[in-house]
């Protein structure tokens, strides 16, 4: 029997967490025209965590990548 506690693998496993480089790289693409939903796959997150960084609800203090 499976534990309960412990998270599944594949679909079912939670988005990774994002450090303040991936928001500054995140950023840089985002003021490219980057589609939200193409950067949250390469970045294995919701598209709306994405939008939150573009909209400064997240890493408003971290400045976009060079």
């Amino acid at each position: 029997m499976a534990d309960r506690r412990k998270p599944r693998g594949g679909s079912r496993s939670p988005s990774r967490r994002l450090t303040a480089s991936d928001a500054a790289i995140i950023k840089n693409r985002i003021l490219r025209g980057e589609f939200l939903n193409r950067i949250a796959a390469d970045f294995d997150v919701n598209p709306g965590r994405i939008s939150e960084i573009k909209t400064g609800k997240r890493f408003a203090e971290v400045p976009p990548a060079a």
